[in-house]
């Protein structure tokens, strides 16, 4: 029996080391390599000649949407086209949209609701007079200056998915729980990615800020009611030999929700989404890679396996409490050694990830917050794993809480 348990806490332990090693290894890139690169090859020509669309989902975001419409359209340039999709919505959105000269069509199907097939019914209007590129931007998002052009330019030498860096921040006033949640953001969107673009390898596609050429995008699976559709497109994409490219010289940013409520929700989407999605496709996803010998596929994999940071900080912890206490009665010696390579790795990475792009977020005095941040999110996890996460797409409520 002692042998069967040594051997288990071994093997488990030596899956949250390898995860805890992908996010080092990220972490290192981004931070030595990393800090050369802009995602722009050096002999990009500046005038690219490409025919581009911004297409624009958006269910019930009349109140948010006319800014978004406003860094879109000072960005276009003669023929570029942007197309608002109206989808599912009860307020006003389509007539903003059009008020604000956006190229508009509305969708009504309550038994079909998700983003995917507000992307789908727009690259089906756009089929009609298809452009070079089609450049996806999220309803809520702010896009800075020359983002457009730089994902344009991008798209058009690489010929393969482009993804800018997607930023979320905190709302003025916010608790440190939103600190930390943009921190985390920050190391997810930011450093991660930057690190992979680094060493050569693609990146998880996001959401938002995504370019792709017309006659990929157009043969996409974009349909479905996923809360992590761009998750599943990227390593569609990467699986068809086009592995999505990383420009962090685009920005796009938006505010994560103001209310508690709605940001418990917004955050039981995106993590509950994101761990469904590690649990359903990375097993036969290392297999397929592997077979194949797909090392860009296997990257995104690897990528995709490691959990949100707050809970691999408890799986880490977790377990080397768990093995500390097999250590005492002399089992699983090789389990304690991997826990404790494991906790010393990601408290390195945590550490430089801090200091690199955290600092102005969560300060010094704030470190200690950390702890009740990560204990807080156990009711959150075990709501994500043994109920079914809220999947129906929905506004996120951004109204100022009183």
């Amino acid at each position: 029996m002692v042998p069967i348990l040594s051997a288990l806490l071994t093997f488990i332990a030596a899956i949250v080391a390898s995860l805890v090693a992908v996010l080092f290894i990220e972490v290192i890139a981004a931070l030595t390599i990393g800090r050369r690169y802009d995602g722009l090859p050096s002999n990009t020509n500046s005038d690219i000649a490409a025919r581009i669309a911004v297409l624009v989902p958006a269910h019930n975001e009349s109140a948010g949407l006319s800014p978004t419409l406003d860094d879109i359209k000072r960005q276009l340039r003669p023929g570029d086209r942007v197309l608002v999709v109206a989808d599912n919505c009860t307020d006003d959105t389509a007539t903003v949209a059009r008020t604000a000269g956006a190229e508009v069509i509305e969708r009504q199907d309550p038994a079909r609701r998700g983003k995917g097939y507000a992307l789908d019914f727009g690259i089906q209007h756009l089929s009609s007079a298809p452009p070079d590129i089609v450049i996806m931007i999220d309803a809520d998002c702010r896009v800075a200056a020359n983002a457009i052009t730089r994902l344009t330019q991008l798209c058009a030498v690489t010929r393969r998915p482009v993804q800018a860096l997607d930023l979320m921040t905190a709302p003025a006033g916010s608790q440190i729980k939103q600190k930390v949640a943009e921190f985390a953001w920050r190391v997810k969107n930011w450093l991660r990615p930057t690190g992979l673009m680094a060493l050569g390898l693609p990146c998880q596609l996001m959401g938002t800020g995504m370019a792709f050429p017309w006659d990929m995008i157009s043969r996409a699976d974009l349909a479905s009611d996923l809360i992590v559709e761009d998750l599943k497109l990227g390593l569609d994409l990467t699986s068809k030999g086009f592995p999505p490219v990383f420009c962090p010289s685009a920005l796009v940013t938006s505010e994560f929700a103001s209310s508690a409520k709605a940001a418990e929700t917004q955050r039981k989407r995106w993590e509950g989404g994101h761990i469904g999605i590690i649990l359903s496709t990375v097993p036969k996803l290392l297999f397929k890679s592997v077979a194949r010998l797909d090392f860009n596929l296997l990257a995104l994999t690897l990528d995709l396996a490691v959990p949100p940071l707050s809970l691999l900080a408890m799986l880490v912890i977790g377990m080397f409490v768990v093995t500390s206490l097999f250590a005492l009665l002399a089992i699983a010696s090789w389990s304690f050694i991997l826990s404790v390579a494991a906790l010393f790795a990601f408290w390195l990475a945590a550490c430089l990830a801090w200091l690199q792009c955290g600092r102005d977020v969560v300060p010094l005095n704030a470190i200690l917050s950390l702890v009740p941040y990560v204990l807080s999110k156990f009711g959150l996890y075990h709501s994500i794993l043994f109920r079914k996460a809220n999947a129906p797409w929905i506004r996120t409520d951004r109204t100022k809480p009183e």
